[in-house]
This record gives C-alpha cells, sequence and structure tokens, in this order.
C-alpha cells in the first residue's frame, strides 16, 4: 500500500493508550489531525460501549468505535449501534454447557444491551468492572444466558492466557470465537465468525474503503485477525509475539506514542 491509507483502525489498550490508561496529548492531536483532514479513523477495541467515555474524554472529538471485538459497530456523535452481532440465548446455552464441561469452575460473565450492560455469576471475580450501575450479579444460571450477548467473558483462576484460550477454542470449535487481550486469563468469546476483522471490514464496505486502503494498529491476539485482514499492520513494539509474527510492520511501543509516531511519517505530519 503505497498511496496514504484511506481509512486508520487502532485498537485502544496497550496501542492507542500508555500503560496507565491515558492518551497522550501528541497522540490526540495527530487522531485529529488526520481526521480533521479527511481520513477516517476508527477505534477497533474489545471494550463495551460503556468504557468508552474515559477515552473520549481525551480526544478532541469522539471517534467511530468497533466495540466488543468486532460485535459492535458503535457512533458516537449520535449515540447510535451502526450493527450488532450477538450470541443467541440458545448459543450462549450450549456455549456455557461445553465450558462447564471442559473447564472444571469456570466463572461466566456477559456483555448485554450492546455492551452497554454487563451481567456475572457471583463468583465470577470483578477486577476493573467500576460502573456498578450497568453491572449486576446474576441470580440464576438461567438468566445470565437469557439475553443476547455481544461477548461472554470466562475466567478460571490463575491461567496461562495463550494456553487457556486453545482450550475454550477447542471446546467451542465450529460454534463461537476464543481469543484474548490480556495477561490475566480472561477469554473472550463471540458469536462465530464475529472478530475485530469483521467488524472492521463491515465498517470499511459502508466507507467504501476496500481492504488494501486499510492501515490498522494493534498489540494482541484479539487483534491478529484485524490485522491479517488489513492493507498495512503495525505492531507496536510491546505486542504479543503472535501479533507481531503476522504484523507487516513494527513500530515504537505505546508508552512511547509508537501509533502516533508511525502516523507522523505516514501521512508526513511535523
Amino acid at each position: 500500500m503505497e498511496d496514504p491509507p484511506r481509512l486508520v483502525a487502532s485498537d485502544i489498550d496497550g496501542t492507542l493508550l500508555r500503560d496507565d490508561r491515558t492518551l497522550s496529548p501528541r497522540t490526540a492531536g495527530v487522531l485529529a489531525r488526520i481526521a480533521a483532514a479527511g481520513t477516517p479513523v476508527v477505534l477497533v477495541t474489545g471494550r463495551p460501549i460503556r468504557w468508552l467515555q474515559m477515552v473520549y474524554e481525551q480526544l478532541a472529538a469522539p471517534l467511530p468505535a468497533i466495540c466488543a471485538n468486532g460485535a459492535v459497530v458503535y457512533d458516537p456523535v449520535t449515540d447510535q449501534v451502526l450493527r450488532a452481532d450477538p450470541l443467541a440465548p440458545e448459543l450462549l446455552a450450549e456455549v456455557a454447557r461445553r465450558l462447564r464441561a471442559e473447564v472444571p469452575g469456570v466463572s461466566l460473565a456477559v456483555e448485554i444491551v450492546d455492551s452497554r450492560q454487563m451481567r456475572h455469576e457471583a463468583h465470577y471475580p470483578l477486577r476493573w468492572d467500576a460502573d456498578l450501575d450497568a453491572i449486576r450479579a446474576v441470580e440464576s444460571p438461567e438468566e445470565l444466558l437469557a439475553a443476547p450477548a455481544v461477548k461472554l467473558l470466562a475466567r478460571a483462576g490463575e491461567q496461562d492466557p495463550d494456553v487457556f484460550v486453545q482450550v475454550v477454542a477447542g471446546a467451542l470449535e465450529g460454534l463461537a470465537e476464543a481469543t484474548h487481550s490480556s495477561y490475566s486469563g480472561l477469554i473472550e468469546i463471540s458469536a462465530a465468525g464475529v472478530t475485530k476483522a469483521a467488524g472492521l471490514a463491515w465498517y470499511a464496505e459502508r466507507l467504501g474503503v476496500g481492504e488494501r486502503d486499510v492501515l490498522a494498529f494493534g498489540d494482541m491476539p484479539n487483534d491478529v485477525p484485524m490485522l491479517a485482514w488489513a492493507g498495512r499492520a503495525v505492531a507496536v513494539a510491546n505486542a504479543h509475539p503472535a501479533v507481531r509474527e503476522i504484523a507487516h510492520e513494527v513500530t515504537g511501543p505505546n508508552t512511547e506514542d509508537g501509533v502516533a509516531a508511525y502516523l507522523e511519517k505516514v501521512f508526513e505530519l511535523d
């Protein structure tokens, strides 16, 4: 892709944000300049919609977002979900059955209402989920699986996520997608075919942009489908080995404005 990209797509955590989850003024400024000059910028994240506000507060203007690993496409200007591809209740029930059979002691949670709310089993360990208005423990396994969910979350104590995700993926083969975006042993499950690549492809087609004209940045295994799809795939230096392996190029780490530095070169920003 020799011409400037026609669409810039970036993961958020570990890629755009620094380790303290803040966005540097440099990165915010670069994104604003690119968007103002006419090149669309979209955030592509495992985050739910309810976790975007803390990012938008650090941007010059809110950017469109593909959330929940591709299951939700969100327009922050109108606060509308443009597309959602959830796991239906009957599919959730089968996924949960297979997980409980394969992984003793597994704890489950679901992102519902297009990821505006979360429901979890009482023994599911909450970590950074702090929005108490949107998060609630269910009273029964049936309640957990009663509504369509854009993402199912699974934990089973301390796990090597690269090993655990293979166990889960094996149990759900042909039924759902399993990935991870952290080192805490959290596995993220979406409907079959729902990935960051699928969500980004839908959004790019809506803009009339083909994959060869998309520049994408990422750092974790849930970014791999998106980076494999995009015409130009860039890993930050702190990326997981699986990401660095398939990326076309590597830029600086998230702690040193790696995305901004790369974009400054591509768009010839002073």
